[in-house]
């Protein structure tokens, strides 16, 4: 009896064993991100250009969004007072840029 059990445990590991390193060898065969294979380096920098274009246009709209519904929280005298605020700061911004570019 105890001779059976134990080739039957021999057994069970070398089917494991067997089993995990085919399935690593399987996952692997796979491509994880098929837009991703391009021929060219040129093309490579396309897509991650692509790529962080989206993402850069996802949070502005995201910024914008989140600074749409703190104003909704606010009372309508400061709603104006940070909208009159900012609008200032643009201008002021704006008149930095210009002496730069001046000089």
């Amino acid at each position: 009896m105890g001779l059976f059990v134990c080739k039957n445990m021999k057994f069970k590991t070398i089917f494991s064993l067997t089993l995990l390193v085919f399935l690593m060898t399987f996952i692997q065969c796979g491509s994880k991100n098929p837009e991703m294979t391009s021929t060219t380096v040129e093309d490579a920098q396309k897509i991650i250009a692509d790529r962080r274009a989206e993402q850069l246009k996802n949070a502005d709209k995201l910024k914008k969004e989140a600074k749409k519904r703190n104003l909704k929280m606010q009372s309508k005298p400061v709603r104006k007072s940070i909208k009159r605020n900012a609008k200032i700061q643009k201008k002021k911004q704006k008149n930095i840029q210009y002496r730069k570019v001046g000089s």
